[in-house]
């Protein structure tokens, strides 16, 4: 898959903190909308987040977020940066490596996105949950079926489907820009990554019903302060977050300008089916003046083209 970058003629107007250490400046906290909410409107990236792991690595055991700063911050997200272009070279993902030398990632602003718990790491599975890891392991281990015997074989981002949440606004090595537009009693999300928008209702209407599920779920938000707060659920088993339980799943994200320039994004993970206790990652969205690029998923993606046309054919001569 390749990406044509043009404008799209998107305008616009104009997460939480880490926990209760970063407060937002007053300056950043005084917009507002016409109608009086604050305002975090803008197009964003997380690019120079590309390449953080979600992880507390464990050769910084022992140490906080607050403690890797300055130089020693530096150095390690230019070892991300090397590392980007030395895993990556060649014309297969970005002729002379253009692509990964204009990430800059380098202006990463942490070593790891998990916040909560306060070691870094990602709670242990359930029971539950590594028996459903097993039960996956087992049948891909039995099926005669190749990677790619089947469209159905791909993933639903392989073929332009979705992302699902929070993965569609996590760093990725292309295609992190997203719009926040304001609206009263609304707000939506658009990302660049496959073009999914999320309409988010401020105005207290009860969730759908269980029986509706989605790719990114059911959103619910309402203001605390400066903080937008996202409640989801109803999610699709086939998208949810880290193979967690569809029925049980629930995010809470937190949106917070924390700069003229920045919101932070904070995700809350809440499945007692999958993780023992719930777990939080927390990153920048940085302001962007560049409208969001056109995504054309499918664009040369021959591919996926002739899986599908085997596919017609093989019915064909059934």
């Amino acid at each position: 898959m390749r990406v044509r970058h043009l404008w799209a003629g998107l305008t616009v107007a104009s997460a939480a903190a880490f926990m209760s250490v970063m407060v937002a400046p007053l300056a950043a906290q005084s917009a507002r909308t016409p109608w009086g909410d604050p305002d975090i409107q803008g197009t964003y990236t997380n690019t120079y987040e590309n390449g953080t792991p979600l992880e507390r690595p464990n050769e910084l055991a022992g140490r906080t977020l607050e403690d890797i700063k300055g130089d020693e911050l530096l150095a390690l997200r230019k070892k991300i940066q090397q590392r980007t272009v030395d895993n990556f070279e060649g014309p297969i993902h970005a002729p002379n490596n253009w692509w990964q030398d204009n990430l800059s990632l380098d202006r990463g602003s942490q070593a790891w996105l998990v916040v909560d718990p306060a070691d870094g790491k990602i709670p242990p599975l359930t029971a539950e949950a590594q028996q459903r890891a097993q039960a996956r392991a087992a049948a891909r281990k039995a099926s005669t079926r190749g990677p790619a015997d089947s469209y159905e074989d791909r993933s639903l981002y392989d073929r332009c489907i979705t992302r699902g949440l929070p993965g569609s606004m996590m760093p990725a090595i292309y295609g992190n820009q997203y719009q926040i537009v304001q609206a009263p009693g609304y707000v939506a999300i658009l990302y660049e990554m496959v073009h999914e928008t999320r309409v988010i209702p401020l105005d207290g209407r009860a969730p759908v019903g269980k029986g509706i599920t989605q790719d990114m779920g059911d959103a619910r938000g309402h203001w605390e302060g400066e903080t937008l707060v996202v409640t989801t659920r109803n999610f699709k088993e086939r998208s949810t977050y880290r193979n967690a339980n569809a029925e049980t799943l629930t995010l809470t994200e937190r949106f917070q300008r924390i700069a003229p320039d920045k919101v932070r994004w904070t995700v809350t993970v809440d499945d007692p089916a999958t993780w023992t206790k719930p777990w939080t990652f927390s990153l920048p969205l940085t302001a962007d003046p560049n409208p969001v690029p056109l995504y054309e998923c499918h664009e040369g993606n021959y591919g996926l083209k002739n899986i599908l046309s085997a596919a017609r054919a093989e019915e064909r001569n059934k």
